[in-house]
C-alpha cells in the first residue's frame, strides 16, 4: 500500500468516536442507529447538516444526483 490510512476507530457503543456519535443521533438507520457494515455513508450539506444516510450496499452511481445538488 502506497497511500496513507487513517487509524481505526471505533463506530458503535462505549468508545465511539465523537464523530460517529453526532451523524447517527442526526440520522439513524433503519434498524437502530448504529452502523451495521462498513462504508455506512453520510451525506453532509454546505451549512454542516447531515441530509442523508445510505446503507453500504447502495452504490455511488445511484446517490449522485444527490451529491450533484449538494455541491
Amino acid at each position: 500500500m502506497t497511500f496513507r490510512q487513517f487509524a481505526k476507530i471505533e463506530v458503535n457503543g462505549d468508545n465511539e468516536a465523537p464523530l460517529y456519535a453526532w451523524l447517527k443521533s442526526q440520522k439513524g438507520g433503519m434498524l437502530g442507529s448504529n452502523i451495521k457494515w462498513n462504508f455506512t455513508k453520510f451525506l453532509i450539506d454546505r451549512d454542516g447538516r447531515v441530509v442523508d444516510r445510505i446503507a453500504p450496499n447502495v452504490p455511488a452511481a445511484r446517490i449522485e444526483k444527490k451529491i450533484k445538488e449538494l455541491i
